[in-house]
């Protein structure tokens, strides 16, 4: 059964792509457009699921949303073992927090950065808090590759797909240089990924990568 991930251009469904690649998968592209004024998704995928939003797969009987979960079923499923470690070993945990992490922490700032940009002077009031916590968060992150190469450990794994799209977007518009050497050197390691490159061709134009 081939899976099909409705893809939104310049959206979290990327991450899906690159993971359906690593673990060379079958996979069906069905790409959606976002409005070039409001930059929202269109409304024909509220008929693949009510709220509209991408990533959605469909597996089978299964239409599943929400990137992280949409991660964890494929790995959970399809994955054979590949890209997670395992589930009674001590780095799970600490892989499963990434997974949570990268949308239920780093995204929320992020999302507030960018809608604080377009109100122009209205957002200005909440930008210094919005920066403050942009700042919290890449400092934080910035600790946790000091010894290790990849957010769950010593291993490449789901949970640095995960990551790739907050950090991508912060480098975009949160400040994120190459003075933050262990992301930076994170984001150009996932970069130079071959699997990475095959979902950009996929994917089609891709602004954060």
């Amino acid at each position: 059964m081939t899976i099909q991930v409705h893809h939104l251009n310049n959206s979290r469904s990327q991450r899906v792509l690159w993971l359906l690649e690593e673990l060379e998968l079958p996979y069906e592209v069905l790409r959606y457009q976002r409005n070039a004024k409001t930059m929202l998704a269109p409304p024909e995928l509220k008929r693949i699921h009510p709220l509209g939003k991408s990533p959605v797969i469909t597996d089978g009987e299964e239409t599943i949303a929400e990137t992280g979960l949409i991660i964890d079923y494929i790995v959970a499923k399809h994955g054979d073992g590949r890209l997670a470690p395992a589930r009674d070993s001590a780095a799970w945990w600490r892989y499963a927090y990434w997974l949570h992490y990268a949308e239920g922490s780093m995204m929320t700032p992020l999302l507030l950065k960018l809608v604080l940009g377009k109100l122009g002077i209205l957002g200005w009031p909440a930008r210094k808090f919005v920066d403050a916590q942009l700042k919290l968060h890449l400092d934080y992150l910035e600790t946790q590759l000091t010894d290790r190469e990849w957010f769950a450990g010593s291993d490449f794994s789901a949970a640095d797909i995960m990551m790739s799209f907050p950090l991508e977007a912060a480098a975009q518009r949160a400040g994120l240089d190459q003075s933050r050497p262990h992301l930076w050197r994170f984001l150009q390691r996932i970069h130079a990924r071959p699997a990475y490159k095959r979902a950009l061709e996929k994917g089609g134009p891709y602004d954060f990568a």
